[in-house]
């Protein structure tokens, strides 16, 4: 029987969990999604004046089956307020009897897991010798995706473009001396693109970023960016033309990039190549040939955060972190 449930922290799970290791956990949840061994994964959004929340639950089979549940807010203007626009918590619960496990901070987790998501997808679907990157967006969603790109594959050059070329430029020279790699701001997305083996897109744009002809041959392309059904990134032409792999395909329908191609009539459901955990499995196939370029359309899955949450949650118990309290005894009387 538990006799606690442990409170995690932002730093206690910033100590915890590294982006190698998510990477890891991300794929094999991908895997075991693929292969019958989870339960699933559902989202609900709720809009508010100013942003929105959503919930995300998913749960993972296995000798220790566990579920998780995660609650974020989604607020633009936080940054004044010195708060981050995204944040929220994950309950983690033991899936066969139901005890929370834990609680627990999911700014960074989904910080984390949306970086890991993308390295998983690299692994697999860019070219194995992709050696230069663009990044669209240099927020922190950016520099993330930028050191998940580099954990697998041999990244000597980025660019970074970004609606404020300041920012840019400031993203340019951290995450040179972070990386050890020519990183240079690009003025232009589409002439930084053309040289680039791998893309990413992870900016909150209402409108496509990325066209058709702006890419070369053989270009993986992440599109992280478009996680409800207002947003976009990629044009609907440019994924018509491309091997597209989302990460659920009934999500990617509703609100990813995907959505929008269908929309526009651009492509059908049946002309998408296969998810992510069906392509990490053997499943499906992924990228044909070294001239198709491949599109993973990433909306976010609570997959990728019960892996990272169950991850944290063992190493917290080895490690002896957080705090454990007793929330399910009897009150007083």
């Amino acid at each position: 029987m538990y006799h606690a449930t442990r409170i995690l922290a932002r730093a206690d799970v910033a100590a915890l969990l590294s982006l190698e290791e998510c990477i890891g956990a991300v794929e094999d949840a991908f895997r075991d999604y693929a292969e019958g061994r989870s339960f699933g994964s559902g989202v609900l959004g709720f809009p508010v004046p100013g942003g929105g929340f959503h919930i995300k639950a998913a749960g993972l089979a296995g000798e220790a089956p566990i579920f998780a549940t995660k609650v974020n807010g989604n607020f633009f203007g936080n940054a004044p307020l010195g708060m981050p626009r995204i944040q929220g918590l994950i309950v983690l619960g033991d899936a066969k009897n139901g005890y929370p496990l834990a609680v627990m901070d999911s700014t960074y987790i989904t910080q984390v897991r949306t970086g890991a998501a993308t390295g998983v997808a690299a692994k697999h679907l860019a070219l194995k010798d992709a050696d230069s990157v663009t990044i669209a967006g240099c927020g922190v969603q950016g520099r993330i995706q930028l050191r998940a790109v580099c954990a697998v594959r041999p990244i000597a050059r980025a660019w970074a473009y970004d609606v404020d070329p300041a920012v840019a430029e400031a993203f340019a020279r951290e995450m040179s001396a972070e990386l050890g790699r020519d990183v240079r701001a690009a003025g232009q997305l589409a002439t930084a693109a053309r040289q680039s083996a791998i893309v990413v897109t992870c900016t909150p744009a209402r409108e496509a970023i990325l066209q058709l002809g702006e890419v070369g041959p053989g270009t993986f392309i992440a599109a992280v960016g478009a996680d409800s059904e207002e947003k976009q990134e990629i044009a609907p032409a440019l994924l018509a033309a491309s091997a597209v792999v989302p990460d659920l395909l009934d999500q990617a329908a509703a609100f990813g990039d995907l959505h929008h191609a269908l929309k526009a009539g651009a492509m059908r459901r049946e002309e998408v190549r296969g998810e992510l955990g069906a392509i990490v499995a053997g499943r499906a196939e992924g990228r044909r040939t070294e001239d198709e370029i491949v599109v993973f359309d990433s909306t976010g899955t609570a997959l990728q955060d019960v892996a990272a949450a169950n991850l944290v949650y063992r190493r917290a118990c080895r490690a002896g972190r957080g705090m454990a309290l007793d929330l399910l005894s009897p009150p007083p009387c």
